[in-house]
């Protein structure tokens, strides 16, 4: 396929001040693989994906995209208030 995955793992992580360490150590991954994450340089297997949206406690689609993403704020207001 080829696509690249984008991702909001990174604000995320550093809005809760977590280094990626701690991060990988919670998901069960090494914490190079996180930074690979970051960096776009690394699509996630469903299994970590879903793993972190369970840790972040939101759906996946909140942290992981085809497409490029808008600010988490605006993906999650209400599509009829949205100008």
């Amino acid at each position: 396929m080829g696509s690249i995955v984008h991702n909001r793992v990174k604000v995320l992580r550093t809005e809760r001040s977590l280094s990626r360490k701690q991060l990988a150590d919670e998901v069960g991954v090494n914490f190079q693989t996180i930074g690979y994450l970051e960096r776009g340089d690394y699509s996630p297997s469903i299994e970590l994906a879903l793993g972190l949206a369970r840790f972040f406690d939101l759906p996946v689609e909140a942290l992981f995209s085809l497409d490029p993403l808008q600010p988490l704020a605006d993906s999650l207001k209400p599509k009829g208030n949205q100008k």
